[in-house]
């Protein structure tokens, strides 16, 4: 039973098609993953098996009348805790939100796909208190470990949907990535993560980190983010930026590779950030496969300084935005760390704001240029591996805040372009390495196309945690 958790989205479809497997058998399969290692690894917040079963044998009945109410239709899920999902309350890993014991009457756009695609959801997994930083751990829900050694983080903030991938409890979750949120913990925990070009999967409610926070897919691999794309890129009108639909599916193409692609590869954003050897030489390593496979590789770098100072504005300012309403009890109760940048962004001026959209926008316009020579820029996803967990920044590091370990990341959500993580091995220790795949505002299909043809080639594979 439990190899059946295993099994990605595009080979469960396969299987109810063929009539080989029932999305019962699959859903059970992925409650006893969750049942396994949910006490080392704490992904979940809440974990629904009664109301999965039971959608799982709705979903087996639509299978065998041959009348399958999507393209997920009996594929275990599992969704971010920031998004709402109809019937239960969505808490945000904070004890303000949840002494409110309010339950969501609709789901979230992406939510609301998924639904009507015939998914299955097993439950909802774990945030930092309303995303804040980079790591998995919150005072309502304590720290998620990371599946390939629980002392470790799973990284953040959809760290609980990235491990609950890893160890195969349900093939795909729903993340959120406001300044690396899929792509961190997607490494940390050697899955596949996609942040999508802002707007291109609706949004609803707006975040209060307005343009930078993007839906995502976190997936075994390319192919299955590209089969969510195709269902989670559908149109909302609640969500007055979303892009139009897509005019083609995003497995089209997927299996066109990577030849004659103008690569940029940066190992270290021009002497801006120290890099791991262990790391790096993953990187290479994959950006050599890119060559190898026919791609023009270039080692240069993109003409940007840190915009770190800039986006920190618009963070801070946005998580003030989330609490301000809180009086003084509930501000007590938050995490010290938000606590602390909400101060700071509370006393941000409207001319404060307004000079970190210029830095953003000027950004912006270099990124335009850039990719005007090159369809994809490649870097590390993160310049380290996973560290301890329950802290924000790795111990002896000198940084202060998250952002100091990130700084992969964030610049493009700034940009708003389609950035992915891949994984590319594992250090000394075991612990996955991501490579970080960006490609101009709109061109989320070649980042796929690249994704997928480094997993073809053998060089996404990395060994699977341990389920103890």
């Amino acid at each position: 039973m439990t190899e059946l958790g295993d099994l990605t989205a595009v080979q469960l479809i396969d299987r109810y098609r063929k009539g080989e497997l029932s999305p019962v058998e699959a859903v059970r399969a992925a409650l006893d993953r969750i049942e396994r290692t949910e006490g080392r690894v704490n992904a979940f917040v809440r974990i629904d098996a009664e109301e999965a079963l039971r959608q799982a044998e709705e979903s087996a009945g639509r299978w065998r009348r041959g009348e399958p109410a999507g393209l997920l239709d009996g594929v275990p899920v599992s969704v971010k805790d920031l998004l709402r999902q109809r019937g239960g309350p969505t808490l945000r890993g904070s004890k303000a939100v949840a002494a409110n014991g309010s339950r969501d009457e609709d789901d979230a756009p992406s939510v609301a796909r998924l639904r009507e695609h015939g998914a299955v959801f097993l439950g909802k997994t774990t945030t930092p208190e309303f995303g804040w930083k980079g790591v998995t751990d919150s005072p309502l829900t304590g720290v998620t470990g990371n599946p390939y050694d629980p002392a470790r983080t799973a990284g953040g903030s959809s760290g609980g949907s990235a491990a609950a991938v890893a160890l195969g409890a349900g093939p795909v979750s729903l993340g959120t990535d406001g300044g690396g949120s899929v792509r961190i913990p997607g490494a940390f925990c050697g899955i596949f993560a996609l942040k999508p070009t802002y707007g291109r999967v609706p949004l609803f409610p707006a975040s209060a980190f307005g343009t930078l926070a993007h839906v995502g897919p976190m997936t075994r691999d390319a192919a299955d983010a590209a089969l969510v794309m195709d269902v989670i890129s559908g149109p909302d009108a609640r969500d007055w930026s979303a892009l139009e639909p897509p005019a083609t599916s995003f497995r089209s193409g997927l299996d066109d590779g990577v030849r004659g692609l103008r690569v940029a590869y940066s190992p270290s954003l021009g002497g801006q950030v120290a890099v791991r050897p262990e790391v790096a030489a993953a990187v290479r390593h994959a950006v050599e496969r890119l060559a190898e496979l026919g791609a023009y590789v270039e080692e240069t770098d993109p003409d940007f300084s840190d915009p770190v100072e800039a986006f920190h504005t618009l963070w801070f300012s946005g998580a003030a935005r989330v609490t301000e309403h809180f009086g003084k009890e509930q501000r007590a109760a938050l995490d010290p760390g938000l606590r602390e940048i909400c101060a700071r962004g509370a006393r941000y001026s409207a001319l404060d704001y307004l000079a970190a959209v210029d830095v953003r926008m000027e950004l912006g316009r270099r990124m335009g240029q850039f990719h005007s020579t090159y369809d994809l820029l490649v870097t590390p996803t993160l310049p380290i591996t996973a560290f301890e967990a329950g802290v924000e920044v790795p111990k002896g590091s000198g940084h202060r805040r998250w952002t100091g370990w990130t700084p992969f990341t964030y610049p493009f959500n700034l940009t708003q372009q389609p950035a992915a993580t891949v994984p590319c091995g594992v250090d000394g220790a075991g612990l996955p390495i991501g490579v970080q795949l960006v490609a101009a505002r709109h061109a989320d299909a070649l980042v796929l196309r690249a994704a997928q043809a480094l997993y073809a080639s053998g060089a996404a594979d990395i060994p699977r945690p341990e389920l103890g």
